[in-house]
C-alpha cells in the first residue's frame, strides 16, 4: 500500500516536502548516502551532498526520479551538509530553498531558481541575508504573499539565536532547561521570492488551557524542528517535530503568521530518530509525508519517504486515516562519536 512503502527504494530519502505544481505531486527530500561517521548530537552523520526531486501523477503510481538537480559543489558558499529542502512556485518561476553549512561551519538558508518544477536549479552566489539555522519550509498564501518558516534545534543551531545574535558557546549546547521553549522562526518574503522583506520573528506556539507558550521542559509537545504550514478550511496549520520525542505535533492559527494553539499529534514515533514531515492536498486528499528508517534496517542515517492519508474531524483536527502501527520512540540522546 502507498502509505506504508517508500515511494523509491534505489537510494535512500528523507525529510519530504512535497508540492502539486502543473496537476502533478512533486516530492523535494533531502539525499541520505552512506558514511562512516558515527551518531552524534550534531547530525554529522547526515551527510547529504544533493538533492534529486521526485514526481507522480498518483500516490502509489510510479514515481520519476528526475535525478541531481543541485548539488553542494555547485554552491559557491557552501561547505557541507544539504539538509531538509522546500520548493515554491512563483512569478512563472520554481524556487529550492535549501540548508547547508557555510565556510565557516554556521548553517545559512539559500535558494535557488528553476524554469521547471523538477529544476535543474541554480543556486543564488550567497544565503539569504539574516536566515540562520535549518529545515526552510515555505508558504505561499492565497493573496500571493509567501512566508518562510525555519529552525532545528541542537545540530541545527537554533539554541545559538536564544537572543537573537548568534552566540558560539551554545553550538554544543540543547536547548533551554526552563522558560518558554526555542520557537520556529518565520520571515515574509520578497516578491522576487529571495530575500526576506520582513524581520524574522518567532512561531508562537501556545497551550490550549492556558494561552501561555509551551514550556521548554515540554518535550512532548515543544518545537523542535521540521517546520510545515498548511492551510484547510480557512485556518492555518503549524506542524513541526518534537524532536527527541519524535512526534509530529501541530498547532492551528488565524494568520500564517501565528499564534498558533497546540492541536495535537499527527504521528507517533517512526523506525530511526528523526520524524520530518510534509502535508499536502492531491486530487481531493490529503496526504502526509514523512520518513523513517526500514529501508535501511534500522539505520538512522539512511532513511526512506513514506506516504500515509490524513483526513479531518468535525473540528478540523487531523488524524491518520488507517491506523498507526505501535513504535517504540528511541532513547533521547543520541551516543557521541
Amino acid at each position: 500500500m502507498a502509505d506504508k512503502q517508500p515511494i523509491v527504494e534505489h537510494l535512500y530519502t528523507a525529510d519530504p516536502s512535497a508540492h502539486v505544481f502543473n496537476n502533478r505531486l512533486y516530492v523535494y527530500p533531502s539525499h541520505d548516502r552512506e558514511t562512516d561517521i558515527k551518531d552524534n548530537d550534531k547530525g554529522d552523520q547526515y551527510d547529504m551532498a544533493d538533492y534529486h526531486v521526485f514526481s507522480m501523477d498518483e500516490v502509489g503510481g510510479p514515481v520519476t526520479d528526475h535525478g541531481v538537480v543541485l548539488k553542494a559543489d555547485d554552491i559557491p558558499w557552501v561547505s557541507k551538509q544539504l539538509w531538509a529542502p522546500d520548493a515554491a512556485a512563483k512569478n512563472g518561476k520554481y524556487y529550492l530553498y535549501f540548508p547547508a553549512r557555510d565556510k565557516h561551519d554556521i548553517f545559512r538558508i539559500g535558494v535557488a531558481v528553476g524554469d521547471t518544477p523538477e529544476g535543474p536549479f541554480k543556486p543564488e552566489p550567497e544565503p539569504i541575508q539574516g536566515s540562520f539555522s535549518i529545515d526552510p519550509a515555505s508558504f505561499v498564501d492565497d493573496d500571493g504573499q509567501a512566508y518562510l518558516y525555519f529552525g532545528g534545534l541542537w545540530g541545527g543551531q537554533l539554541q545559538c539565536y536564544a537572543n537573537t545574535e548568534f552566540d558560539a558557546s551554545q553550538l554544543g549546547a540543547n536547548e533551554p532547561s526552563s522558560g518558554p521553549a526555542l520557537s520556529a522562526k518565520v520571515a515574509k518574503l520578497t516578491p522576487d521570492m529571495l530575500s526576506f522583506a520582513s524581520a524574522v520573528t518567532d512561531v508562537q506556539l501556545l497551550d490550549a488551557e492556558t494561552a501561555q507558550p509551551i514550556a521548554a521542559t515540554d518535550h512532548a509537545r515543544r518545537f523542535f524542528e521540521a517546520a510545515w504550514l498548511h492551510k484547510y478550511n480557512g485556518k492555518y496549520y503549524f506542524s513541526y517535530s518534537t524532536g527527541d520525542t519524535h512526534f509530529l505535533a501541530y498547532g492551528i492559527g488565524d494568520s500564517p503568521l501565528g499564534p498558533f494553539t497546540y492541536a495535537g499529534r499527527i504521528l507517533d514515533p517512526v523506525i530511526g530518530w528523526t520524524t520530518h514531515h510534509s502535508i499536502a492536498e492531491f486530487k481531493g486528499k490529503w496526504w502526509l509525508f514523512y520518513h523513517d528508517a526500514t529501508l535501511s534496517g534500522g539505520r538512522n542515517h539512511l532513511r526512506c519517504v513514506k506516504i500515509r492519508e490524513i483526513v479531518y474531524d468535525d473540528q478540523g483536527k487531523i488524524l491518520l486515516k488507517d491506523p498507526q502501527p505501535t513504535v517504540e520512540a528511541p532513547p533521547a540522546k543520541l551516543e557521541e562519536a
